[in-house]
């Protein structure tokens, strides 16, 4: 017994303070167990007569210890606990089977041995199962928590990327706050206001420099191009000056075809914006000029630049583009369009920034624009001082077009050459960020079946190969198991008190209590095992008399019933079966599962049912001291006495009213979501009854039991662990702290565990505003149908987005009036309130997008005051090639009610605005390219002699008017839709085309004309 102790307590030490000899947790544990094990049969013959109720208590101890304690395996656990309970039943059985008779009856006794210890084993494997079950449920939550924390953040760069890539920091801020606002919220639309006006998001800067460049001759070139090699020589070239503009501190603010534009000194100001400004176009034209030098492609770069104030930000509710407007932009506008293929053209205005930089030369102004030639002022043409050294260096650059030899298309030599220059993909960044680790994933076995909820817990380090199977790779991971440790409860959190364990949020803490058990009932049915071991014990160990008997048939009623309430659920099927009237049943449980107060109630009523019925043994023994051993004529030889007391139980029986006491304590263990204080004033009412009983008000049982054992021996007396009121009380006191302990600690991770699956929601719902906020933002940029190309698991942006349509509807309906009703004045604060208007108009053209009826149509772009869309790019490319010209072009009148659409919008901006705006509309239809260009600012976009023709069908057009080309019309006639002739009309590029106008009433004024059909 010396020896058990003494190794219990080494082995202890160690355990305690030897961090390396942690990671042998289980030979440990089984050392610990058996250490306890050879204490408890050194006791049983220690101190006095061997007798079948000795160390049964201490052995239920072990057993429960064994399960609740150490960390051992639940198969380790269930062997460690059978081979105690074997060891006592069969040391005793052996040991008192060849004693003289002179005991009680041994096998009703070892009997209910067997009942205690099977219920030990039983209430042990129930209480280790279900904190396994909540440890390993809080380490998935843990780790979810992790992993929807990564996603989170991976969202959060996505998000952040995509808003860079359209807005500038500041206005993005701005912008992604009211998203976000209306995500939560959960509206799809913009908040209301207090006023009728759509958020403005424009600033005006002063002191910066606007640059427009042009490639002259790309349009003759694109028409020679594949889509891909269109889409890629697009965004090689781009990319190119993508790159010149971030080297010179220039921010491209769009693409427009083939034009380029762009400001220095936006966001901040910059005092060489226009120093920058004319050296990017500097270095613009020298790339254009080693690119045709190398290909022999006839291109040519013009750009413009003009210094001045801009009105910069975003309008619309739909495709944003960072977009600037003022006279001044306008100016730099013409000034690319007049100026000299391969020059800088600049006004007098940036001459001066420049302050002798470059030397220029006056620009002829015989051919001029109108615009400028209105103006009246000088403009210059800046000399670039590294062309003559280009020229001087010969043709080298040709060796390209040479060697490829002079067979080879234009456009498949540029491309090739293009590929060289290396330009970034559109939202290539998106596929470096790393993609998050799904929850859903199933954790490694070896991960889990490492943690138990004691040492293995306690470990500072996680079990080997751990970080590597999981994946984790950051000190995250760490701190979830970090918090996992049990003694943490005892320190210092930002979530717990450490003495009370309660949230420190008030609401958290309220949400806690309040929250659903549906466990409740399997704590019900294994105090129902308690009360049932109980039962039969007092079966075993007593004459059985009828009241007894009575009491417990009561009680049992009052059980079936308590676990009717609490199963009723799996009811449903028969009770629905039978009367209406009992169809309420199956909500009991759900009541008791969801009500804090009932569940309480319930829980406590049955812990006292426990707990009276463990004593009820005691009231049909006499309370008075009248025991028959202690007679001075009791002699030594009165073997044959009996062992009841006259007209009561057997003395037995007192012994094992403690062990069912003991058994009483595990009943409080069994519920492991009651709060601690309720378990607290439990266990110390009980302890305080027991102790009541057994060391006062019956402590002459004991006494007399004793002296039953000892007859004739009036100065032998047992040991201390001997005598049945001494031992109960030790086990009463010991079971009292012990289950106090695991009651803390069942606290601490049931309480963990609501923490961890708060926070996993609360991170799951912020990931999903992210993600739709994400979605939101890359749909912003580009159609519905190809955002999933680059993001999500469908990425697939190792190659630029290109896509080919043989028929699609191109309009193009500006509102030109608007250029006249655009002025710059205090009144107007500079233009910002013309814009506010101009962003009512189109803020309102986008809100047509979320009808169903217009679910096709797609906005591409606005271009000051002329709004671009197309329907028919959502169709699979090949398929309208497949379809007859009826079903291929069915879109076009999509479009057409679109236009007279946005026409009725514009009337009631009228209406209520005092104006009489009127839209001009330009329709074409015919294949094009689309695409996505840009690595600094993805753009999409289309191209081809299409999309050309129905700009011109716009600007040529009339307003109040639907211009369309010859087989638009052709294709509108056989939908339904009446068109009559314009004439000949000259196009710029085009030649001469016969135009048709659509007859429908877009302003409601002049001639009637005839309704859509």
């Amino acid at each position: 017994m010396l020896c058990g102790l003494g190794g219990f307590s080494l082995l202890l030490g160690l355990a305690s303070r030897e961090q390396r000899l942690q990671r042998w947790t289980r030979p440990l544990s089984g050392l610990v167990w058996a250490a306890l094990l050879a204490l408890g049969l050194g006791l049983l013959f220690t101190g006095g007569v061997v007798s079948a109720w000795d160390q049964v208590s201490f052995f239920l101890f072990v057993i429960f210890t064994v399960y609740a304690m150490l960390p051992l395996g639940m198969r380790d656990a269930a062997a460690a606990g059978l081979a105690s309970s074997l060891s006592h039943l069969l040391v005793l059985g052996l040991y008192l089977g060849l004693q003289p008779d002179s005991q009680p009856a041994l096998l009703p006794q070892l009997a209910a041995n067997a009942v205690l210890f099977l219920c030990g084993n039983v209430a042990g494997a129930y209480h280790k199962a279900l904190m396994e079950r909540a440890l390993r449920a809080t380490f998935r939550e843990a780790l979810s928590s992790l992993h929807s924390r990564r996603r989170l953040d991976t969202e959060k760069k996505h998000q952040e990327h995509l808003l860079l890539s359209i807005l500038p920091a500041y206005l993005a801020r701005e912008m992604k706050a009211e998203i976000m606002a209306r995500l939560q919220a959960g509206q799809g639309s913009r908040p209301e206001s207090t006023n009728n006006f759509h958020s403005l998001y424009v600033k005006r800067h002063q002191g910066v420099s606007v640059l427009y460049a042009d490639i002259v001759g790309f349009t003759r070139l694109a028409s020679e191009c594949s889509p891909k090699e269109l889409v890629l020589m697009l965004n090689e070239l781009f990319g190119k000056f993508d790159q010149i503009a971030k080297e010179h501190e220039c921010m491209r603010i769009k693409i427009l075809g083939d034009c380029y534009y762009c400001v220095s000194g936006l966001p901040l100001s910059l005092p060489d914006h226009a120093i920058n400004c004319v050296r990017m176009g500097l270095d613009m034209c020298r790339a254009i000029r080693k690119l045709r030098a190398a290909t022999g492609v006839d291109i040519n770069m013009r750009v413009g630049v003009h210094s001045g104030s801009v009105l910069c930000g975003v309008i619309g509710l739909q495709k944003w583009q960072y977009d600037v407007w003022s006279h001044d932009v306008t100016l730099a506008n013409h000034m690319e369009a007049s100026g000299v293929p391969g020059r800088v053209h600049i006004t007098g205005a940036t001459l001066a920034l420049l302050a002798g930089a470059y030397a220029v030369e006056d620009a002829a102004m015989e051919h001029g624009d109108p615009y400028l030639r209105e103006l009246g002022e000088p403009t210059y043409l800046v000399i670039d001082p590294r062309a003559e050294e280009e020229d001087e260096k010969g043709t080298a650059g040709r060796l390209l077009s040479s060697l490829e030899g002079p067979k080879m298309r234009p456009s498949l030599l540029m491309t090739r050459y293009l590929e060289s220059w290396g330009a970034a993909k559109p939202f290539a960044h998106l596929s470096h960020v790393e993609s998050p680790v799904s929850t859903s994933t199933p954790l490694p076995e070896k991960a889990l079946s490492s943690f138990s909820p004691q040492w293995s817990l306690d470990r500072s380090r996680t079990p080997r190969g751990l970080d590597d199977e999981l994946d984790t790779g950051d000190a995250k991971f760490f701190q979830v198991i970090e918090q996992l440790n049990s003694q943490k409860q005892w320190k210092q959190s930002e979530d717990f008190n450490p003495l009370t364990l309660y949230f420190r949020e008030k609401e958290m803490e309220k949400e806690y209590r309040l929250s659903a058990l549906p466990a409740f009932k399997y704590y019900a049915a294994c105090t129902f095992l308690v009360f049932f071991s109980n039962f039969i014990i007092q079966m075993l160990v007593t004459n059985r008399p009828p009241a007894l008997t009575i009491t417990y048939s009561i009680t049992f009623l009052l059980f079936f019933l308590l676990l009717f309430v609490c199963f009723s659920e799996h009811l449903t099927k028969c009770v629905l079966k039978g009367p209406k009237m009992l169809h309420w049943l199956p909500t009991l449980s759900v009541l008791v599962a969801t009500r804090p107060g009932l569940r309480v109630a319930l829980g406590t009523a049955t812990i006292l049912l426990v707990f009276s019925m463990a004593i009820t043994s005691l009231v049909f023994l006499p309370a008075a001291s009248n025991c028959p051993f202690r007679a001075p004529n009791v002699s030594f030889t009165a073997s044959n006495l009996s062992w009841e007391l006259p007209g009561s139980l057997p003395l037995i029986s007192v012994p094992y009213s403690v062990h069912c006491c003991v058994l009483g304590f595990l009943s409080c263990s069994l519920f492991l979501h009651m709060s601690f204080e309720l378990k607290l004033l439990l266990l110390l009412l009980w302890l305080a009854a027991c102790c009541s009983l057994f060391l006062h008000s019956h402590a002459w049982l004991s006494d007399c039991l004793i002296a039953r054992l000892y007859l004739g021996a009036l100065d032998s007396r047992p040991g201390v662990l001997k005598e049945p009121k001494l031992m109960g009380a030790i086990s009463f006191f010991i079971f009292f702290f012990t289950l106090l302990v695991l009651a803390r600690q069942n606290e601490y991770y049931c309480r963990l565990d609501f923490l961890w699956k708060k926070k996993l929601r609360q991170e799951q719902e912020e990931t999903e505003t992210m993600e739709n906020l994400t979605r939101l933002l890359l749909e912003n940029v580009l159609p519905a149908h190809v955002a999933p190309q680059f993001i999500g698991q469908n990425r697939r942006n190792e190659d630029l987005y290109h896509q080919s349509y043989e028929c699609v509807c191109v309009l193009f309906a500006s509102v030109p009036d608007f250029k006249e009703f655009y002025s710059e004045s205090s009144i107007n604060h500079e233009g910002l309130e013309c814009l506010r208007l101009l962003n009512e108009i189109i803020a309102d053209f986008d809100e047509l997008l979320s009808k169903p009826k217009f679910s096709g149509v797609e906005k591409i772009k606005t271009i000051c005051s002329t709004y671009m869309a197309a329907t028919g790019l959502n169709a699979t490319s090949g398929q309208d090639a497949q379809q007859d010209a009826e079903q291929s072009c069915s879109h076009l009148g999509t479009m057409v009610e679109f236009a007279v659409a946005l026409g009725s919008k514009l009337d009631v901006i009228n209406k209520h605005s005092f104006n009489n705006f009127r839209l001009r509309v330009g329709l074409n239809h015919g294949p094009v390219v689309a695409g996505v260009i840009g690595a600094q600012k993805p753009q999409y976009d289309i191209w081809g002699n299409t999309v050309n023709v129905a700009s011109r069908m716009e600007s040529t057009g009339v307003l109040g008017k639907i211009q369309v080309t010859e087989e638009t019309a052709c294709a509108l006639q056989s939908l339904g839709y009446t068109c009559y002739s314009r004439g000949i009309i000259k196009v710029k590029g085009k030649g001469q085309l016969c135009t048709y106008f659509l007859n429908t009433d877009l302003t409601r004024t002049g001639p009637p004309s005839a309704t859509l059909g």
